[in-house]
């Protein structure tokens, strides 16, 4: 039986989804320092294909974002998941920032 579980790892902008050592997912962010606080962006969400179906991706996005609201960050959502995510759990309403050009100009170019 896999032993899923999610691991923040700040040094590499991410929260990690393992099975067991293994990571097969992970939420990308860059974080961005503004007079009202740091307001975290994410703007990548995978696991790996053989994972799916699980419900993973949305323990992954619950990690995450529960995660940023307890260090008192603010969430901008720019990954497709997350903004799904987002729609159907409110309880994270009160701690979203509109993503503006700002945001945007700190994420990695593709």
């Amino acid at each position: 039986m896999s032993e899923f579980r999610v691991e923040h790892r700040p040094e590499r902008s991410r929260y990690a989804l393992l099975d067991g050592e293994t990571a097969i997912g992970a939420a990308h962010y860059r974080e961005l320092e503004t007079a009202g606080g740091v307001e975290r962006v994410f703007f990548h969400t995978v696991v790996d294909e053989s994972y799916a179906g699980q419900g993973l991706a949305g323990k992954l996005a619950s990690a995450a974002l529960s995660g940023t609201v307890d260090q008192g960050h603010k969430i901008v959502p720019v990954c497709p998941y997350i903004k799904v995510y987002l729609t159907k759990h409110h309880e994270f309403d009160a701690e979203l920032v509109k993503p503006t050009p700002e945001h945007l100009a700190i994420l990695p170019k593709a």
